[in-house]
């Protein structure tokens, strides 16, 4: 079953389709959106879709992404929109020619850690070839802004000299190690917009992303939350591969897109700025042990294999400061109690 069809889901497009974001700026306008079938950026193409149903605001869509099929059955619904192009395309290549564009936001990277570790030249190379010829193609066809998908993992390790990340702080990253490849690149990826803007004119903002979590997540995300809220949607008991001490912030995948948007539309000039739901502060083994009780099951405790450890990160406290994006106006709807149960029950309708 498609997700467009759950009302669960459909309720949460509704809410952010009807937030003040500024929503002006994007009539009649065209937007670019790599990785478009990922988690975050397959909810804003659902957002930017409601807003041409609903207010008739003609934004163009182009969702950049490499598997057809993937798309299709993600898309099907929009896939004959006159205000719906898909366009297959490795974006370490030259982007194709579409002409000119408003905006671009740049999605596309791996994201999880199994990922890191069987393909990491990929998870480089998206982060900073891949942002090169987006960021290039900007800058040659006057792109309003660029809106660079960053993550947490830039700050490092805790140095334990804060409480949580603020957008100046930087942390300690071991970079002779393969797992380095991820942070690293995203940190290039943040210094390549600023040079862009600074040799050839071009405006960006940064989205620093806390862990996500919710419906849209990828069946083959391996990460600790996308591994428990799977086995609790099938109603088996949560692996736990660690102690479970780890301390993070996280944000329901529809927070996240909604977050994203404000930063396009009303967030400054050149800025980098913290996406992050201030309530959703939690420990893996707490995170465990919520949707265990939500599932009926328990938890239990597993050994991870040599792949999944080589993409771990060895951050153990990474909690986001969101004081930045919270004066632009925004706040997070789902808290991660809901946002757990909601990611749950929408999963176990689509299985």
């Amino acid at each position: 079953m498609n997700i467009l069809k759950n009302e669960k889901y459909q309720t949460d497009i509704m809410y952010v389709s009807e937030l003040d974001i500024s929503w002006e700026r994007m009539n009649n306008k065209s937007i670019i959106i790599t990785g478009a079938t990922g988690m975050i950026a397959s909810v804003i193409v659902d957002i930017l879709m409601k807003r041409n149903s609903k207010y008739g605001q003609q934004i163009h869509i182009y969702a950049v992404s490499r598997d057809r099929q993937k798309a299709e059955q993600r898309f099907c619904a929009y896939w004959d929109n006159p205000n719906f192009t898909w366009i297959s395309h490795d974006i370490n290549n030259p982007l194709p020619e579409v002409g000119s564009v408003d905006y671009i936001l740049h999605a596309a990277s791996n994201t999880h850690p199994r990922a890191y570790a069987t393909d990491p030249i990929g998870t480089i190379t998206a982060n900073v070839q891949g942002t090169c010829q987006l960021l290039d193609y900007a800058a040659s066809h006057r792109c309003e802004r660029f809106f660079f998908f960053s993550s947490v993992e830039i700050y490092g390790e805790n140095r334990n000299d804060t409480d949580k990340f603020d957008e100046a702080y930087s942390g300690y990253i071991d970079c002779n190690t393969l797992r380095a490849g991820y942070p690293e690149s995203k940190r290039l990826g943040e210094a390549l917009c600023n040079a862009f803007a600074a040799q050839k004119g071009q405006d960006f903002v940064i989205g620093r992303f806390s862990r996500v979590y919710g419906p849209t997540m990828s069946p083959d995300d391996s990460k600790a939350v996308a591994q428990f809220i799977r086995k609790a949607a099938a109603g088996e008991d949560i692996v736990l591969k660690s102690e479970g001490n780890q301390l993070y912030s996280y944000t329901y995948a529809v927070d996240a897109a909604s977050a994203a948007l404000y930063l396009l539309l009303k967030g400054e000039s050149r800025s980098a700025v913290n996406i992050v739901d201030a309530s959703s502060d939690i420990t893996l083994k707490e995170l465990a042990g919520l949707l265990a009780r939500a599932a009926g099951t328990k938890v239990v405790f597993e050994l991870p294999d040599d792949t999944e450890k080589a993409g771990y990160s060895t951050a153990t406290k990474a909690l986001l400061d969101g004081t930045r994006l919270e004066r632009l106006g925004w706040k997070a709807h789902t808290p991660i109690r809901e946002g757990l149960s909601k990611t749950v029950q929408i999963l176990r309708n689509q299985y």
